[in-house]
């Protein structure tokens, strides 16, 4: 022990070189350390990079694409179910006549609709196609926008009905109410649903723009009533 501790004395100044030493080894130790780890962790990230890679390249499943489809084919139908509603009031005459607003273009809520209307047809896909998930979420939006607008405007338009009209037009379009009901009365005679419905044109007219489509509904209902005429029951005469 005695030894040891002459040699410190006499060679102390060691102590610094080898103290150097040590810590650049333990410096060299940490640094590997480190590198080993940041490689591992590197390592690791390009595994879930190329794993999440494989997940977005692989073919949906095909329950997503059965939920994909039901959730199109939803949208479709809620889209015909509102179209209906709608061409209810369109092809209607008692209707347009009860409800004029559902009609007219220039009532803010009906606008509104109508644009609803045309966004959702415009997005609705082809008969064979199957939208993409960003795509069949844009048409699901529209058709709640499209829904909701109906919505709304026939609930205001239940609400006013032809409040929007002078007392004078009021009369016409009650006129054009009973002469409708005769129109369509099996109890009248020809000429007289004939006439009937030719004075409800006239008094529509300048009041409530009728579509062709309505039209065309109106006469086949007045047609349906006429009765259909009967064959002659006088048989043919003998040929000389």
């Amino acid at each position: 022990m005695q030894d040891f501790w002459n040699f410190a004395g006499h060679y102390w100044w060691l102590v610094f070189p080898l103290f150097g030493m040590t810590m650049g080894a333990i410096n060299a130790r940490v640094k590997h350390r480190e590198v080993t780890a940041r490689r591992r962790h590197k390592e690791q990230l390009e595994l879930l990079a190329a794993q999440a890679g494989s997940r977005a390249e692989a073919p949906a499943a095909p329950a997503a694409l059965d939920a994909a489809g039901d959730g199109q084919r939803r949208a479709e139908q809620s889209h015909d179910d509102v179209t209906h509603r709608w061409l209810e009031y369109e092809l209607d005459a008692t209707k347009l006549i009860t409800y004029p607003a559902m009609s007219d273009g220039r009532q803010p809520l009906t606008a509104a609709f109508l644009r609803a209307k045309k966004v959702a047809d415009n997005l609705r896909p082809r008969p064979d196609e199957t939208l993409p998930a960003d795509r069949l979420r844009e048409y699901r939006d529209a058709v709640t926008d499209y829904e909701v607008a109906f919505e709304v405007a026939e609930r205001d338009a239940r609400r006013v009905k032809d409040a929007a009209f002078s007392p004078d037009e009021r009369k016409r379009l009650d006129t054009a109410k009973q002469l409708l009901t005769v129109a369509t009365d099996q109890a009248a005679t020809p000429n007289e649903r004939q006439l009937a419905y030719r004075r409800v044109r006239e008094e529509l007219d300048g009041l409530i723009w009728l579509s062709d489509e309505a039209v065309d509904e109106l006469e086949k209902k007045v047609a349906l009533e006429l009765p259909a005429p009967r064959a002659s029951t006088t048989p043919p005469e003998p040929a000389a």
